[in-house]
C-alpha cells in the first residue's frame, strides 16, 4: 500500500516509575508475560505492514528494545530501531526521524496500544478519501479512559479533560472538531465556518483517540518543519489540522499557498463551498474526484483538505498502557474477557499454567490467571485473576489477588498481595501484606511489613 509504518515505543516514562527501570522501558513492560510492544508489532504484521521504523527516546533504551525485537522477531519483521532524545514529544520524536520517511503515506501508532483493530482498515479508508489526516477512534471504556493515575475510583473518571470531545460530520467519516485534556475545562470554541460548510455537527464525548494516525508524508513534514514548538501530534498537530481544513495554507500536496490577488475573502468563500460539496456528497463513492476543481470549474484548486476518521466497532478491544492503572486494567483484561489477544491457549479452567509451573498440595490458581514457565507455588495457596511471571518462587499460604507478579520474584510464606504490581526481582519476606501497591524491580519488602497504597522502590542511582 506504499504505506511506511512509525511505531512510537516511548522510552522510561516516568507517569510509569517505579513500573519501568534502568533495565526496563515502557515498550517491553509485560502484559500477560509478553511485552507490551509485541501486541503492536503482531497487530501490524496481521495487517502486512511488514517494514517498520520503531522510535524509542533515549540511546540506552532504544539498545534494550532493539537487542529484544531482533531476537523475538528475526525473519518476521523488517524494523529499523531509531533513538531520539528524551522528552521531546510524539511529534518531536516524528521530526527527529522525518528524513527517513519517503512513502507517499505514513501511519504513526503508538507502542503502547493494545488492540485488535486493523490497522490495515485505517490505512484503507486514509487512501479511500484520499485525506490528509485519518485518526482511528475507539469507543471509550465505561469507567472513562485513565489518561493519568494510579487509582480508578469512581469520583476520578468523571474529572473534565479526562474525556476527548469530538466533532463528525453526519456521515461520521469527516473529522471536524476535537478537543482534549484541559482544553474541556473552557467552553468549547467551535468556528463558524466549519458549522456553514457542514450544516451540522455531532459531538461526541464517548470515543477516545487511539493515537494511531495515518498522515499524507508531505503534509506532516511541512507542518512539522514549519511549527517547530509542536510537541504533541495529539494535543498539537491533529488540531491544527482539524481547524485548518477550510483554509489553503494547507494542501492536499503539501506545500503552501499564497492567496491570488491578496483576495483572501473571496478564497475563504470557496473554500466554505468546496468542503460543504464535499461533506454533502460523503456517500458517494466519487466525491473526491468530482470536486477537485473551483467553483469556476478552470484548473484544480485543491483548497480544502480532509481530516478523516475510522471509527472502531464497539466490539473491539482498543486500550493504551499510558497508566498505572491502564497497566493493571490490560492485563487483567488480556488474561480475562480479550483473552484471544494473548496468544495462548487457555485450559479447560480458563487459565494459562505452563506445563514447567509446579503447585504444592491444595493450592488453587482461579480462571482468569497465568502461571508462567519454572515457576512453583507452596502448598495452601490461592491466586484470583493474577499473572505471575517466570521463575517465581512462591512460598506456602500465599494469597494473590488482582495483581501482576512480575518475573523471578521471591514471595515468603504468609504474605497477602491484593491489587498490586510486583516488579522483577523483587524479594517479599515473610508475612508481608500489600495492598494496591507497586515494588519497584529488586526491592526487598521486610518480613511483616503492611503496606497500603505505596510504590516502594529502590533510589535510582
Amino acid at each position: 500500500m506504499d504505506f511506511q509504518v512509525v511505531v512510537l515505543a516511548g522510552g522510561f516514562s516516568k507517569k510509569l516509575v517505579p513500573l519501568v527501570s534502568k533495565e526496563v522501558p515502557k515498550a517491553l513492560l509485560p502484559v500477560a508475560n509478553r511485552p507490551v510492544l509485541s501486541y503492536v508489532l503482531e497487530l501490524l504484521e496481521q495487517s502486512n505492514l511488514k517494514d517498520l521504523i520503531v522510535v524509542v527516546e533515549g540511546e540506552h533504551a532504544a539498545l534494550l528494545v532493539g537487542g529484544w525485537i531482533s531476537g523475538a522477531y528475526v525473519d518476521r519483521l523488517h524494523v529499523e530501531v531509531a533513538a531520539v532524545p528524551e522528552d521531546i514529544g510524539t511529534a518531536g520524536a516524528l521530526r527527529a526521524i522525518a528524513h527517513h520517511l519517503t512513502a507517499k503515506d505514513i501511519l504513526v501508532v503508538s507502542g503502547d496500544l493494545v488492540s485488535d483493530v486493523p490497522p490495515g482498515a485505517v490505512a484503507a479508508a486514509h487512501r479511500r478519501h484520499n485525506a490528509v489526516v485519518t485518526a482511528m477512534l475507539c469507543s471509550a471504556p465505561v469507567s472513562g479512559p485513565a489518561e493519568s493515575g494510579s487509582s480508578g475510583g469512581k469520583d476520578k473518571t468523571k474529572k473534565a479533560g479526562r474525556y476527548n470531545l469530538i466533532g463528525l460530520d453526519r456521515s461520521k467519516q469527516f473529522l471536524l472538531y476535537i478537543a482534549t485534556g484541559a482544553e474541556l475545562e473552557n467552553d468549547l470554541r467551535i468556528q463558524k465556518s466549519i458549522l456553514r460548510a457542514v450544516g451540522e455537527m455531532e459531538i461526541r464525548a464517548d470515543l477516545i483517540d487511539a493515537h494511531l494516525y495515518a498522515f499524507k508524508r508531505t503534509v506532516l513534514q511541512e507542518i512539522l518543519h514549519q511549527k517547530d514548538t509542536f510537541q504533541s501530534l495529539k494535543e498539537d498537530l491533529l488540531p491544527y489540522l482539524v481547524r485548518s481544513q477550510l483554509k489553503s495554507e494547507i494542501l492536499l500536496n503539501g506545500a503552501p499557498q499564497p492567496e491570488e490577488n491578496g483576495n483572501e475573502k473571496v478564497a475563504s468563500q470557496n473554500n466554505q463551498v468546496l468542503l460543504s460539496q464535499i461533506l454533502s456528497n460523503s456517500s458517494r463513492p466519487n466525491f473526491h474526484e468530482r470536486h477537485e476543481l473551483d467553483s469556476y470549474g478552470s484548473a484544480p484548486a485543491r483548497r480544502t483538505h480532509k481530516c478523516c476518521v475510522y471509527i472502531a466497532s464497539k466490539s473491539k478491544y482498543c486500550a493504551r498502557l499510558n497508566s498505572i492503572q491502564a497497566f493493571s486494567d490490560i492485563n487483567r483484561d488480556v488474561i480475562g474477557e480479550v483473552n484471544h489477544l494473548s496468544g495462548y491457549s487457555f485450559s479447560a479452567h480458563n487459565n494459562i499454567i505452563h506445563p514447567s509451573a509446579e503447585l504444592g498440595s491444595k493450592t488453587t490458581v482461579g480462571p482468569h490467571c497465568m502461571l508462567g514457565e519454572g515457576s512453583q507455588m507452596g502448598d495452601k495457596c490461592s491466586v484470583k485473576r493474577s499473572v505471575i511471571g517466570r521463575h517465581c518462587r512462591i512460598g506456602s499460604n500465599v494469597k494473590i489477588v488482582n495483581s501482576i507478579i512480575m518475573n523471578h520474584v521471591t514471595i515468603g510464606d504468609g504474605c497477602s498481595i491484593q491489587g498490586s504490581v510486583v516488579c522483577s526481582n523483587v524479594q517479599l519476606q515473610e508475612r508481608v501484606v500489600l495492598k494496591d501497591c507497586q515494588v519497584g524491580a529488586g526491592f526487598v519488602v521486610i518480613a511483616g511489613g503492611e503496606y497500603k497504597g505505596e510504590s516502594l522502590a529502590k533510589k535510582e542511582k
